[in-house]
């Protein structure tokens, strides 16, 4: 029951004889009350139950009755108690999916009281009816009174009838008083009848009037299961539904009125849209409103039949080939990856598309053009596609081609379909919120790192003159007894109650519910005011997040707005505090900007930082009083301290990762120097816009602030501009996971295939390309005579890819027979099953080595690994290896030392790799390396190869990705620490550079040549090697 519909139902049904007893498992006296209700006969609703339910119920839901002579007994813990037949049970959860045990299920009856589409729509043009037409409303209500009556005098005159027949003695023709009666039935039911006739006849005028507002219970409906379904996005995303319905009484009351019904209906319709957009996006993170504005909108033009099915599926899911072999040749590898190639071959199939492929074939050029575009979503198609495509069309292109750009091209969608309000979300006032809530109502803030919400809170019960009766308390153990008072004391006095951090407490949150609950009865002060904040937590009591307005708390974006609210930060008293001005003015603004750079350099990902720490004031702070105590007690400015204690202790101290580690000391080792004094205007980055402008007032600095750009460029952070469509690419397929979760499942996949078609066309197809195991005792009797450290990694490599193949093939063949109803779906089947229609790997195939392909590219990806292992195990050793062929790459390299450590007896720890550039193709080389090995198939991220010299360079525009020369890996002695010029690059795994904490993703750092360009830009660039792609 996850509106809560059932309980009212239940409360209405079994609340007039007033014996029902509303219990909850959270109740001290539970168990007793349960033992009285079922002494007397009484009903008991016991609501909010989660997955689990009380052991003391066992008995009564068993029925386990104990027969005592004419006596039935239940024993209820260790009392045995009188049982009355008169005992009902209803138990209702908020749950909206949940999974009770065999031992549950079997015993009770489940009834899915979740509202449906239909049955909201009937319940809100009731609404409607009864707010717009209140004639039409109480007509009804009359005629169902009366209809009941007329039907309860036919069925008294029949049991009348009936009565004096079967009582009649003697001839019926004698007795006076049934032949009375029978004439004096005959007209009473003529005229009941004639009256039932009239009354159905203007039931369905009244029906009929009703259904012309129909339109608006529909908009309202769905965009109720809009807001339900944001709860799968975020555990805090909670909407209730009589929350929901006085959204729409206040919609159909202040939206503007009109005498013609079609202009009325469209401007409810419109106003409604954007008060429950707006409702919504105050509660919800940055990144997720989008995602409402284009469910929103995508839902309402289903519901009109503006959009095709199979199309909208195409945006969500992409284009999959599994078998390459019937593939169309790619017209243009320079420019169209092997990812877009498929979008666009499998695009043909779609009928709007036909012909996509041999317009590509024609003219590439045009298409290159196209796509070379700085806004492609905004630009001209080539040749007829530019007047055959609609929007939705556009935008498939668009992510076929430029999956950078899906953002824009959705928002541009949003904003034609239903205004451009839609894509601009309001900022949060906490006034306007304020004036939204009642005292019944808790006010809660979802927390984002580094941001709280008290100093807004203090500033507005100033303003609302609430000062003196703000109170606040940061919860965590121990502080639930002063929550409890200080909630108390507010209802009486009428106080603001600030409950911060409820994330830490979360088993005191089922309380803080009743508490809440509670409030209705205890008539709270008009001025009472509860709020919350808390961190988004699926512990978090979906009554509480129901009941309450949500807000979301987020740092401002960009450099600007981090800069400006340091400075604001800093008083006046602070700034004048350090005797040393000159130094500290301008060490003071590059610290600003270090810690603004931090936060804003999580946006990048794993270009940014391997791991998003969460730096937030007090990191500023302490180095602020840590700058002033340095400049003032030496009179050489010290460098190396000032950079020590601020990138490695202060700062450090909350990185984990050593290569980030790296990046800090990168950037202040930039900004700490002794230019940051001498030069003026000394530049921050390589834009002109970014320095340390002039000493001067606090002022002065905030004036020079305001003078940036609103929006960053990838510049300033010492980033390539490619490295703002890497994470625009991450973004867009955020964006496109989240639509695709909230998808319906009864959807067909492909218009005309129904779900389980397709996952049975994919599972054949896997069984048909997915190889048999290898016979791992005939590989290790064909390789016994050459006892070597690199067989022991072969004979490791192919146990693990047996496992794998063994598991993709049995998973195959158990989810077709699944499908044909010869076994039992099991959640783990399911879960395939899910994974494979969606174009997923299943997790269960993941847990050989980690990779984020869809199933189309990872499957071939497998094929290729498994041949090299088949290579090598009917040949022998390998003149140059595919390093990532195998699932632990380290153990290979590993086994290359040792074989180097036996050959020339020294001990394998004093060995490491040196690293030199092989400027040729794999056909050129025809032995292997004497000492080492070659090693192929490496790509760089976040910088361009310079083939001629062998070194870094800068990437070509659009150039995220650059495949690798062969690099001859070799073992030597005591290597030497390197040298100037070259630049330690990690090389990771997959494009996930933490890896999970079972697998790290890091290997080993690899020298290469910085070029013309220090080591610290390329650390700055987030420069890395890859073993393996997403895609």
């Amino acid at each position: 029951d996850p509106q809560g519909q059932a309980n009212k139902w239940v409360k209405n049904m079994e609340g007039k004889g007033s014996n029902l007893k509303v219990l909850n498992l959270q109740m001290a006296d539970m168990a007793r009350q349960i033992e009285n209700a079922i002494q007397f006969g009484n009903a008991v609703l016991l609501q909010d139950v989660m997955e689990e339910i009380d052991p003391i119920l066992e008995p009564v839901l068993a029925k386990a009755f104990i027969k005592r002579g004419n006596q039935t007994l239940i024993k209820i813990g260790d009392k045995e108690v009188d049982y009355n037949f008169d005992f009902r049970l209803y138990i209702t959860t908020k749950l909206a999916n949940p999974h009770y045990t065999p031992e549950i299920s079997t015993k009770v009856m489940i009834v899915n009281f979740a509202v449906k589409e239909q049955g909201l729509e009937a319940q809100l043009l009731n609404t409607v009816v009864k707010n717009e037409r209140p004639d039409l409303d109480r007509q009804k209500n009359d005629l169902v009174v009366k209809v009941a009556a007329g039907k309860r005098t036919q069925a008294e005159l029949e049991d009348q009838i009936l009565y004096l027949l079967s009582t009649a003695t003697g001839s019926l023709l004698d007795n006076v008083e049934l032949i009375n009666t029978l004439d004096q039935s005959k007209t009473t039911w003529e005229e009941v009848n004639q009256s039932l006739k009239v009354a159905e006849e203007t039931a369905k005028k009244i029906e009929a009037a009703s259904q012309q507002y129909r339109p608006c219970s529909v908009r309202a409906s769905i965009l109720y299961f809009v807001l339900n379904d944001l709860s799968m996005v975020d555990p805090m995303y909670q909407f209730s539904l009589d929350a929901y319905n006085d959204l729409f009484l206040i919609s159909i009351r202040n939206s503007p009125k009109n005498d013609n019904l079609q202009e009325r209906i469209k401007s409810l319709n419109d106003y409604h849209t954007y008060a429950v957009y707006k409702y919504t996006a105050r509660g919800l993170f940055e990144r997720h409103k989008l995602l409402l504005s284009l469910q929103i909108c995508v839902r309402i033009l289903q519901t009109a039949n503006q959009v095709n099915t199979e199309e909208w599926q195409f945006f969500l899911r992409g284009g999959q080939v599994l078998d390459r072999s019937a593939q169309p040749a790619n017209p243009a590898g320079m420019w169209i990856s092997e990812e877009a190639w498929d979008n666009i071959t499998e695009l043909e199939a779609l009928p709007n598309f036909k012909g996509i492929v041999s317009s590509f074939e024609q003219s590439p050029g045009e298409w290159e053009r196209w796509f070379r575009q700085n806004e492609p979503e905004a630009a001209e198609l080539p040749g007829e596609w530019e007047s055959k495509c609609n929007e939705l069309q556009r935008m498939i292109l668009v992510r076929c081609l430029r999956p950078d750009r899906v953002i824009f091209s959705a928002t541009t969608y949003v904003a034609n379909a239903l205004g451009r309000k839609f894509v601009e979300p309001p900022v949060l006032d906490l006034g306007e919120t304020y004036a939204d809530s009642t005292p019944l109502s808790p006010l809660i803030f979802v927390l984002s790192a580094g941001v709280d919400p008290t100093e807004n809170l203090r500033k507005l019960a100033q303003e609302r003159g609430m000062g003196s009766k703000f109170f606040t308390v940061a919860l965590g153990q121990g502080q639930a007894p002063i929550a409890t008072r200080l909630i108390e004391d507010g209802l009486r006095e009428g106080n603001w109650v600030f409950l911060a951090n409820c994330h830490l407490m979360t088993s005191w949150l089922p309380t803080l519910d009743k508490l809440i609950e509670s409030f209705e009865g205890k008539n709270p002060h008009d001025n009472f005011r509860l709020w919350l904040s808390s961190s988004p937590s699926p512990q978090f009591p979906i009554a509480v997040l129901q009941r309450g307005i949500k807000m979301t708390t987020e740092p401002p974006k960009g450099l600007r707005a981090n800069l400006l609210r340091l400075y604001n930060s800093v008083s006046e008293e602070s700034y004048a505090q350090c005797k040393a001005a000159p130094k500290y003015q301008k060490l003071l603004f590059a610290l600003t900007y270090f810690h603004s750079v931090l936060l804003e350099r999580r946006k990048f990902r794993t270009l940014g930082l391997n791991i998003p720490y969460d730096f937030n004031d007090t990191d500023f702070s302490v180095s602020d009083d840590l700058l002033k105590s340095y400049l003032d007690s030496y009179e050489q400015t010290p460098w190396d301290a000032l950079k020590y204690l601020i990138a490695e202790a202060n700062y450090g101290g909350r990185v984990t990762d050593e290569l980030d580690r790296r990046v800090l000391n990168s950037y202040l080792n930039k900004f700490y120097c002794e230019d940051a004094l001498s030069v003026s205007n000394y530049q921050l980055s390589p834009l002109q816009t970014y320095y340390i402008p002039d000493n001067g007032t606090l002022q002065s600095f905030r004036d020079y602030i305001l003078t940036l750009p609103a929006t960053d460029r990838p510049e300033a952070f010492g980033q390539h501009p490619n490295a703002e469509i890497s994470y625009l690419i991450e973004d867009s397929k955020v964006l496109l996971d989240s639509l695709l979760s909230l998808q319906p499942r009864s959807v067909a996949a492909g218009g005309s295939m129904k779900r389980e078609d397709l996952v049975m066309s994919i599972a054949t197809d896997l069984l048909d390309q997915v190889p048999q195991p290898f016979n791992l005792e005939d590989v290790m009797k064909s390789k016994a005579d050459d006892p070597s450290a690199l067989h022991v990694v072969l004979f490791q490599e192919v146990e693990r890819y047996n496992m794998l193949l063994a598991n993709v093939r049995k998973s195959c063949v158990e989810l077709q027979k699944g499908i044909k109803g010869l076994v039992v779906m099991s959640a783990d089947l399911d879960q395939i099953f899910d994974a494979l229609f969606n174009a997923k790997v299943p997790a269960a195939w993941l847990k050989t080595y980690p990779s984020l392909k869809p199933l189309g590219p990872w499957t071939r990806d497998l094929l290729q690994r498994i041949e090299q292992l088949g290579r090598w195990i009917e040949d022998t050793y390998p003149r140059v290896y595919w390093l990532s062929g195998f699932t632990y790459p380290t153990g290979f390299l590993t086994a290359v030392l040792q074989t180097t450590a036996r050959k020339n007896s020294v001990p394998i720890d004093t060995l490491s790799f040196e690293y030199s550039i092989v400027n040729l193709d794999e056909k050129e080389i025809l032995q292997a390396p004497k000492e080492g090995v070659y090693i192929k198939g490496m790509y760089l991220e976040g910088a361009g190869w310079d083939f001629e010299n062998g070194c870094l360079c800068e990437p070509e525009p659009m150039e995220l990705i650059v495949p690798m020369p062969i690099v001859m890996f070799r073992p030597v002695e005591n290597k030497k620490k390197s040298q100037k010029g070259v630049y330690s690059c990690p090389l990771y795994l997959y494009p996930v550079r933490t890896g999970t904490r079972e697998r790290p993703s890091f290997m080993i750092p690899v020298d290469l040549r910085s070029g013309a360009a220090d080591p610290d830009h390329w650390v700055m660039r987030g420069t890395a090697l890859l073993l393996a792609l997403a895609s």
